[in-house]
């Protein structure tokens, strides 16, 4: 009977500093694994770090930087040796602005981040879990990344991406015994709006759609459908886009 244990593996988690990403790397460690905390945010990923113990190391990171991703993995190596369990979690929100109001800037760093951040730590990881034969991603989309009025064009573009990129590293890598699948949360209580000025057109827009989402998930419920998709519990599960949202994608 398979399970939920992740003895003598190893979890890197990014975006590990708070909210869902927090729970995720705490979940994994109660799991057995040993976790790398990573955040842009080194003081968070250390007191995440801290409250989990010796089994769990803290990097400060940037996922948008390729330098800053290599040494996030020359990190995670040099602690535990390998890497089993990749969840890529990090992101930021958007303005909410509408596709005619976004600017460049705001759409290439919000793309920079969630999409190609995805990409870059998958792509430093993965050449080290082909070596190994084995390896589980996890993804963090989004219902954005399903549906096209949860926010606005910037997040919704690229966690449409994250899905397709889920799907690609699915099929790509299923004979190599790596596994890839994305959680789609709901309105969650994080922080990743914290401090956000929202385009008053976009944000009035949206409101209607959102308003279907105003039940608030708790990050832990995140973390345990993450926690089951990287287990051998959901071993024959590879490419799934996976809905945590208490029934929003049902509308």
């Amino acid at each position: 009977m398979t399970n939920h244990t992740f003895d003598d593996r190893v979890s890197l988690v990014t975006g590990a500093g708070s909210g869902i990403g927090r729970a995720m790397a705490v979940a994994f460690a109660k799991a057995g694994a040993r976790v790398v905390v990573c955040d842009i945010n080194r003081d968070n990923a250390e007191e995440t770090a801290a409250s989990i113990g010796p089994a769990a190391v803290a990097v400060a990171a940037d996922i948008s930087d390729e330098a800053s991703v290599a040494a996030l993995t020359e990190a995670a190596l040099a602690a535990f040796g390998r890497i089993d369990v990749l969840c890529n979690n990090a992101g930021i929100m958007d303005t909410m602005a509408l596709p005619a109001a976004i600017t460049v800037d705001q759409w290439e760093r919000v793309l920079r981040v969630n999409l190609t951040g995805t990409f870059l730590v998958t792509h430093a990881v993965l050449p080290h879990m082909l070596g190994q034969g084995s390896g589980a991603i996890v993804n963090t989309a989004s219902e954005a990344g399903i549906r096209g009025g949860a926010a606005g064009a910037a997040y919704t573009a690229s966690k449409h991406g994250v899905v397709g990129l889920t799907r690609s590293v699915a099929w790509a890598y299923a004979k190599d015994g790596i596994r890839c699948n994305a959680i789609l949360p709901g309105p969650t209580m994080t922080n990743i709006a914290t401090g956000a000025s929202f385009d008053p057109e976009g944000a009035a827009r949206l409101g209607g759609v959102l308003a279907l989402g105003e039940r608030l998930a708790q990050p832990e419920q995140m973390a345990d459908a993450a926690l089951f998709l990287a287990s051998d519990a959901a071993s024959f599960i590879n490419g799934a886009i996976v809905p945590v949202d208490g029934g929003w994608s049902a509308a």
